[in-house]
């Protein structure tokens, strides 16, 4: 097996255990008062990201990531110990001041994703979510400092994951983007 270190819940072999999953409890990783927000749907478009703008547990290369609606997000405990990672970002990430664990990221400004937040399951506190589909931002471990030299082994290792490596996002994805954009500029009928 690879000695390249993806993301712990794929590197474990993690897999869906609830077919009905719809939320939970997300809790960040301070031993004391942490961070708690109730996700109150299921996850969608969960994937490994590479991007260098997402959290990542020590050791990994990757973030697994995925998006609710932001309007089922809530947090429960412990919110004054939340920070906006950067305000100029797309999507505004909610950061533990403590322990530094992401989350949620609504997207507020116009776009496709506008209505979303970006969460991490792994801190649900409970199993069941749905396994990443998918690998988006490959090539961006590389602007973290990863060797260029392994990158056919890390999207080897992806492909054995049963994730599909992309430079980008998954060709759904693109092409709901692609259309947003076709009904705003009137390409498309809206």
């Amino acid at each position: 097996m690879s000695s390249i270190n993806i993301h712990p819940v794929v590197d474990s072999g993690y897999r869906a255990s609830d077919a009905s999953f719809a939320g939970g409890t997300l809790v960040c990783n301070c031993a004391s008062n942490p961070v708690k927000v109730k996700v109150s749907d299921d996850i969608a478009h969960n994937h490994a990201c590479g991007c260098t703008k997402c959290w990542k547990p020590a050791g990994a290369n990757f973030s697994v990531v995925a998006v609710v609606p932001t309007d089922k997000v809530e947090v429960l405990e412990n919110g004054n110990k939340l920070a906006v990672v950067d305000p100029a970002a797309l999507i505004q990430r909610h950061a533990c001041k403590e322990c530094g664990v992401h989350m949620y990221g609504p997207v507020e400004r116009e776009h496709p994703f506008q209505g979303l937040s970006f969460i991490h399951p792994e801190r649900f506190e409970t199993k069941g979510w749905a396994y990443p589909g998918f690998a988006a931002f490959v090539s961006s471990i590389i602007e973290s400092g990863f060797d260029p030299s392994k990158m056919d082994e890390v999207r080897s290792k992806l492909r054995s994951s049963d994730l599909e490596p992309y430079d980008c996002l998954s060709p759904g994805l693109m092409d709901y983007i692609a259309t947003w954009t076709a009904k705003k500029s009137g390409a498309l009928p809206a």
